[in-house]
């Protein structure tokens, strides 16, 4: 049996304890603060256990200037071993990593004697290389802590492990900027805008006299077929790689109308075979 091994890292105070109690739940073997070095050790014992552990976790933050070259070395020296290997990263804005902070009222790692922000920043620098071979990015920036327990449930669960597509579909507003951890990104924004229509504007995508205007505007059910397509042709792309998660941002200007109820079409369009679908409005109710 292929040993699955998941190594949780990314930005301090983005969550790494929330997303390693979540494994923990799920039924994966979890070992919080592990040296790099000491990584090839766990998976031997766990191919040793023979199938008693078969799901590790380990979850690895900054102790030194070093810390992200030792964990590439130590992943590549795992080429050898049957491991069905996964990256989880997590970040957060600048700005929501120092609140995070000055609540907890607890230095960072790297900070010394320096500024908190010095420290957010030199971490970010050295852990670039890694964010770049990671297989899940989350940024936790806008996540309470149920909603990345759900992030990581729906990437590592067990409807993970039978091999359908774990797909989040994302309304979002340009005008609060791209989701940092989207896989593909659809543009709605070249549609009408419903906010200039006056009956309209206080509705949501959600709402079905929204939705119907939305829908019957020329090149709208188009593309909902071709990307439709798009999004099928790239799931099975994933899965045969190895890639179990995945985000599609769906945006128009502000996240309210247009985004929210072509993200709704697309989602009830790929629920199914293949796909475990979940919805979610990041800018919904945001003036």
């Amino acid at each position: 049996m292929t040993l699955q091994l998941t190594v949780v890292t990314g930005m301090s105070g983005a969550g790494r304890s929330t997303a390693a109690k979540a494994l923990e739940d799920l039924g994966w073997f979890v070992v919080d603060n592990l040296p790099p070095s000491l990584i090839g050790t766990m998976v031997d014992l766990g191919e040793r256990s023979k199938g008693e552990i078969n799901r590790i976790a380990v979850v690895a933050d900054v102790r030194s200037r070093a810390f992200s070259s030792d964990l590439r070395t130590s992943l590549e020296e795992l080429a050898g071993h049957d491991v069905h290997l996964r990256v989880l990263f997590l970040e957060a804005t600048d700005s929501e990593l120092v609140r995070r902070f000055e609540s907890n009222r607890r230095p960072h790692p790297l900070q010394r004697d320096g500024r908190l922000v010095g420290g957010i920043e030199a971490e970010r620098v050295l852990l670039q290389p890694l964010r770049g071979d990671a297989d899940l990015v989350l940024d936790t920036s806008r996540l309470n802590v149920h909603e990345l327990r759900s992030r990581v449930s729906s990437a590592f669960g067990d409807a993970t492990a039978a091999g359908g597509l774990q797909l989040t579909v994302m309304s979002f507003g340009y005008k609060y900027g791209l989701p940092v951890d989207a896989d593909l990104v659809a543009d709605c924004r070249f549609l009408p805008n419903p906010h200039w229509v006056p009956e309209l504007r206080p509705h949501t995508g959600q709402d079905p006299d929204v939705r119907d205007h939305v829908l019957g505007q020329p090149g709208a059910t188009e593309f909902l077929d071709r990307y439709e397509g798009v999004v099928r042709l790239v799931g099975e792309g994933y899965l045969r790689e190895g890639k179990r998660y995945a985000l599609l941002a769906v945006g128009c200007t502000g996240g309210k109308h247009r985004s929210v109820a072509m993200s709704e079409q697309l989602a009830a369009r790929l629920s199914g075979p293949g796909f475990e679908v979940q919805v979610q409005h990041r800018d919904l109710g945001r003036e």
